[in-house]
């Protein structure tokens, strides 16, 4: 683990804000500066941990599990949690070029100076983005080469970790089992002991292999057959994977500056799912249903909505629809924040309990989609997978979207399901026939559907896992439906790649023999991004890592199809086989695995155990809890959605700052940071009317990314007058500190905005000669800018056209500032035309026009915004 030497922050934190300017694609991710982040004396805390999420910061800065665990860490005496994100290819290779190794974005500071780096391992293919944050963090891939080492522990969480971690084992010390909210504080307690007695490494890990919810790969062996043993006496055989109940207070963490994506409070309503859906890895390695109480449910997003600003806010759940308080919970909150124009949006949703309540608390002012999983496109299909659905109960669902004003619904489907014929394939595109049809008779504008079918691929924990897909007949499948949508109008359909689908399952249950593939893959260009970027490429990588392995013939196998549950008389003796991931205990027993998928066989279904009978899967016991079901509650009347209060009584002009790294924040991030300051500070903003309601929030001009300010002008329209004085501080209480306000002034709603008055800006520009050796002659090259009548330059319009302007009929003024001594640098100061029809003169265009006189290339080092200049309102 670390050390405290303190030199290496100030070394690499130099190097770091150097890094950050407005030239790479949104700086903003990596400023670390968000409402919310947490920044702990460093010299305060014994353990110092990473929380690593292996995608972009859009992606993982929205994950609710990383903000849960990232409030919780902080919140436990002597330890720090700070973050670190996957950064974009432009940044790693800045990182590279400047071997600059990657860092945790609150301290700065490189992840080696941590004692431990935890990811989270989600998706099968997401482990190449992992090795690439290691090898930018410069820390060896393997716990091998780690071993004996000052490095961080590196360990994994996760579905995909907690599902199988085999092929990924030799990257890890350790993998976190399960949920996190009590494991990892005790993971942490258990380093601080060991770190202050001074233990070895493996003397610590040896220490947590002790901890329920922790395995320690290094301490087992794999077997020939793909099993995994104990090498060491001292570990158990069977890890258990953890349970906790979900805590919704501490979902009220991290607000962005930057969209991501999931821009929304996200509350967790419900933990765990027992519909049984056979394909459903997440329903089977979450049990027991664990409700949240309704109370803490309404109190964390009336809390969460006052505290973060945000404007919508997210029910989560694997089946929202199976919290049977959904309808009163929603319907309450929705009254309470009925005037604060605020959108309720829901995941995926079970059709079947689909109705005009929860109808009512979708959405607002904003259109928010709905979107249902049929899965299959037949009954006897539905019942293979044991989905809970008929056709009835599907068709009631989607007429009550229909009725309640949606006209476009998002389906999702999977082809390859184990017992599925041509038949059922067509019954996709038959049902959406049947669905569109049966809704026309309403007499409403037509019900249009997009459709995704994504391919089926089986995962571990599941009583498919013993099922093999075939690429061969994914595609045929595909062209199947292709040909048969073709009759079929209103309908948008989405295929899934089928070599993504190839690879999730060849990588989700292999063992530890495919490490050295996932490593190839990485060295050879794979990465999760680009699978979108350049599928082609990251393909490529995965079949030459594969066949450079020698394990080709096994990949040929999942793109055949190795064999079929339904078709292979010998199944039962293939049932019996080892499985790499037999030694985690997730509490479902593997017997009842094998029950249920006989069931499917005969299509017969197994009951939800969370509202009917038990369905013996094993899982409740000490260990794992039991199941906690919320019974449905009175459902308040309904008040109605928002109704945006267009009311302009005050006008109120407010000049302010942008400065630091505030600078890196682009113009529509600006204006979100404007608009959930003043929700946070209960500014009784006006909005505009029409279909999209929006603050009238209004900046004069949009400043340029990377460019400081000391006058930037915003007007704030409001519904009731207040005082100056209590706006301002009202306001500044919610602004970062490197967005001061300067003044406040209130001005007549009959006067032109500011964006219409607008004429000027003044700037001040830090220049220097691009060739050092020549001395530079600051006032002979202004007097000769400011001599001539005419400068010409060229400008670029939004479409591309490029058309000549006289850069001096749009300059008012320009001197020296400064000149730096010991250096051909100076500070110059111009004012130019600034007017939001076009009419401006940029600092690069005035850069252009002193080149054109003094005849050598200058480099422009920093801007600055000194004020904007309005025209007085005739």
């Amino acid at each position: 683990m670390s050390t405290d030497a303190p030199s290496t922050k100030r070394d690499v934190a130099i190097a770091v804000e150097e890094l950050l300017t407005s030239d790479i694609l949104r700086p903003a991710r990596y400023l670390g500066n968000e409402l919310g982040a947490v920044h702990k004396p460093w010299q305060d805390s014994t353990i110092r941990w990473v929380l690593t999420y292996p995608e972009v910061y859009e992606v993982g800065a929205s994950n609710l599990g990383h903000i849960i665990l990232y409030s919780i860490l902080n919140a436990q005496p002597r330890q720090l949690c700070d973050r670190a994100y996957l950064p974009a290819s432009d940044f790693a290779a800045k990182l590279r070029s400047t071997t600059t190794p990657l860092f945790a974005v609150e301290s700065r500071r490189p992840l080696t100076d941590f004692d431990i780096l935890g990811f989270s391992l989600s998706y099968e293919l997401g482990a190449t983005n992992i090795l690439e944050m290691l090898d930018l963090a410069r820390i060896p891939l393997t716990w091998q080469a780690r071993s004996g080492t000052a490095y961080p522990l590196i360990f994994a969480g996760g579905q995909t970790a907690t599902s199988n971690p085999e092929p990924y084992a030799d990257f890890f010390d350790f993998i976190a089992l399960g949920d996190g909210e009590e494991l990892l504080p005790e993971i942490g307690l258990v380093l601080e002991e060991g770190k202050t007695a001074g233990l070895s490494r493996e003397e610590i890990l040896l220490d947590l292999a002790q901890v329920p919810g922790v395995y320690v790969p290094q301490f087992y062996d794999m077997a020939t057959d793909g099993s995994v043993h104990p090498n060491h006496r001292d570990v158990p055989p069977r890890i258990l994977r953890r349970v906790a109940d979900p805590i919704p207070a501490y979902s009220i963490g991290l607000v962005p500056y930057v969209e991501t994506v999931h821009d929304r409070l996200t509350i967790e309503i419900r933990r765990g799912c027992t519909r049984g859906c056979r394909f459903c890895q997440p329903g089977m390695l979450t049990r027991p249903a664990r409700d949240v109480e309704p109370d803490k449910v309404i109190d964390a997003i009336e809390h969460g909505m006052q505290a973060t600003g945000y404007n919508e806010f997210s029910l989560l759940s694997l089946s929202c629809s199976d919290y049977l308080a959904l309808p009163a919970v929603g319907v309450e909150i929705k009254n309470r924040l009925k005037d604060d124009n605020i959108s309720l949006s829901l995941p995926s949703q079970r059709v079947d309990r689909f109705d005009e309540n929860i109808a009512h608390i979708i959405g607002g002012t904003r259109p928010i989609g709905v979107t249902f999983a049929p899965e299959a496109g037949t009954q006897r299909m539905r019942d293979i997978i044991n989905k809970g659905l008929t056709n009835e109960e599907l068709l009631r669902g989607i007429k009550t979207a229909h009725e309640q004003g949606w006209d476009k619904v998002k389906l999702y489907f999977m082809i390859g399901l184990p017992g599925e014929t041509d038949e059922d394939v067509l019954g996709i595109a038959d049902t959406l026939r049947w669905l569109r049809r049966e809704c026309s008779k309403q007499g409403r504008r037509r019900l249009d559907f997009n459709v995704t079918i994504s391919n089926f691929t089986p995962k571990p924990h599941t009583p498919f896992q013993w099922h093999s897909v075939s690429t061969a007949e994914f595609k045929r499948k595909q062209t199947l439906l292709k040909e048969a949508f073709r009759s079929v109008r209103g309908v948008k359909i989405n295929f899934t790649d089928v070599r993504i689908s190839a690879m999730e399952d060849f990588v989700g249950r292999g063992d530890r023999r495919l490490a050295p593939v996932i490593r190839r893959a990485w060295e050879l260009g794979a990465g999760m991004d680009a699978w979108w970027e350049s599928l082609d490429r990251a393909y490529g990588a995965w079949t030459q890592a594969i066949e450079e392995s020698g394990v080709g013939w096994k990949y040929r196998q999942v793109e055949s199809g190795e064999w079929n549950v339904f078709e292979q008389a010998e199944g039962a003796a293939t049932l019996d086989a080892p499985l790499p991931w037999d030694h985690l205990d997730t509490g479902i027993d593997k017997q009842w695995l094998k029950d249920d998928l006989q069931k499917a066989l005969e299509a017969a279904t197994v009951p939800d155990c969370s509202f009917e009978g038990c369905s013996h899967c094993g899982v409740c016991s000490t260990d794992f809890g039991h199941n906690v079901i919320v019974p449905p509650l009175p459902i308040p009347q309904f008040e109605g959605h928002f109704k945006p209060n267009p009311d302009r009584v005050q006008r109120l002009r407010v000049q302010l700052g942008k400065k630091g790294d505030m600078a890196l924040l682009s113009h529509l991030d600006l204006m979100r940071v404007f608009d959930r300051a003043v929700r946070r500070a209960s500014i009784p903003i006006a909005f505009t009317q029409g279909f999209h309601p929006s603050p009238r929030i209004v900046v004069a001009n949009a400043l340029p990314l990377g460019v400081t300010s000391s006058g930037e002008i915003v007007d704030f329209e409001l519904t009731r007058s207040l005082d100056l004085e209590d706006f301002r501080q009202k306001l500044v209480a919610q602004l970062p500190a490197n967005l001061p306000i300067y003044e406040v002034e209130e001005v007549s709603l009959k006067t032109p905005a500011a964006t219409q008055l607008l004429e000027k800006a003044e700037y001040e520009l830090t220049i220097d000669v691009a060739d050092q050796p020549l001395s530079a002659n600051w006032q002979p090259w202004i007097d000769a800018v400011l001599s001539q009548s005419e400068i010409w330059l060229e400008q670029k319009t939004k479409s591309g056209k490029v058309h000549p302007i006289n850069g001096r009929d749009r300059l008012f003024a320009l001197s020296l500032r400064e000149i730096l001594p010991h250096s051909s640098k100076a500070t110059l100061r111009y004012i130019g035309s600034c007017r939001n029809d076009g009419t401006m003169l940029r600092p690069e265009q005035v850069i252009s026009m002193l080149e054109q006189v003094a005849h050598c290339e200058l480099r422009l080092l920093s801007i600055h915004r000194s004020q904007l200049l309005l025209a007085t309102p005739s």
